[in-house]
């Protein structure tokens, strides 16, 4: 496979398709250097975007907390993804929004008179964890913790934020792991590096308060259709020792779709029924 940057095709940027190789960005674009820049991660199923509207709200959302306004609305960048989209010929795909700010008359930490730009790019990507989503994942605990949501804006899905990630995901793979599982600043259970996470108990579900990690969109999916199953979902602080009392373990995002956990650090966990039945749900539905 080709790098990101030496590929045939297309990538919408600030309304215009232009051509792989040339959808570049100045050296001084602000987001580069200052981390100004929200994103979103899609998946296209059969020609249709899942979710399409409410991930372009939280563009917008994101683009509002970081104080970086977009100029363009949930219709048009729904209509701009399905141009990329059909630019690209692909149906089934991963899609890319991203919202910067560009480079312009400042070049310090403030940065308003700076135009904030829009790209939009898509994929082919297969499963996010490779053979993970079958057998499981193994995770490594990671030394990165999430911070206060007093320190970062949580809610929005912010490039800087993923720095954290990016590390303690490196410091996993080192180890054979696929990804990281992350606590938080009080020393909650919070995520994985780009996942929200679940665990089974006694037949219920137990996932983490999202006040300093990403509601997820997947996530919130899955809890909707855990209640439709007459499942007990628990939305609560995870104590670290709880995770020796859990018998079953997945991922949820747009990227890792339902992805089951085999082991976090010392922790083993089963791919039992409920986790079976949650991924094979969610494959239906976003095929539909």
């Amino acid at each position: 496979m080709a790098g990101y940057d030496d590929r045939d095709g297309f990538i919408w940027m600030d309304g215009k398709l232009v051509e792989w190789r040339r959808a570049n960005v100045h050296i001084l674009t602000h987001a580069l250097h200052y981390a100004s820049s929200v994103f979103e991660g899609e998946r296209c199923y059969n020609g249709k975007i899942f979710k399409s509207s409410e991930h372009s709200a939280r563009l917008l959302r994101s683009g509002e907390m970081l104080d970086m306004p977009i100029s363009y609305t949930i219709e048009q960048i729904n209509a701009a993804k399905e141009e990329v989209l059909r630019a690209n010929g692909l149906t089934n795909a991963y899609v890319r929004a991203i919202a910067y700010r560009g480079a312009g008359e400042e070049m310090g930490v403030a940065s308003q008179a700076n135009p904030v730009r829009l790209a939009i790019a898509c994929w082919t990507w297969g499963a996010y964890y490779g053979d993970a989503k079958m057998k499981g994942a193994k995770l490594d605990i990671a030394k990165w913790k999430r911070p206060s949501s007093e320190t970062i804006p949580c809610e929005a899905k912010a490039s800087g934020l993923y720095m954290i990630c990016t590390m303690a995901k490196h410091a996993a793979q080192a180890k054979g792991c696929s990804d990281a599982m992350m606590f938080d600043y009080r020393g909650y259970v919070a995520e994985a590096t780009g996942a929200n996470i679940f665990f089974v108990r006694d037949g219920e579900v137990y996932t983490p308060t999202p006040d300093c990690i990403l509601n997820g969109i997947t996530r919130q999916t899955v809890i909707g259709m855990l209640h439709k199953m007459q499942i007990k979902v628990h939305e609560r602080h995870i104590e670290a020792h709880e995770l020796a009392t859990f018998e079953q373990c997945w991922l949820t995002g747009t990227a890792a779709e339902i992805t089951p956990v085999s082991q976090i650090g010392d922790y083993t966990f089963k791919v039992g029924d409920i986790t079976r039945r949650v991924a094979t749900d969610y494959d239906a539905l976003v095929q539909a």
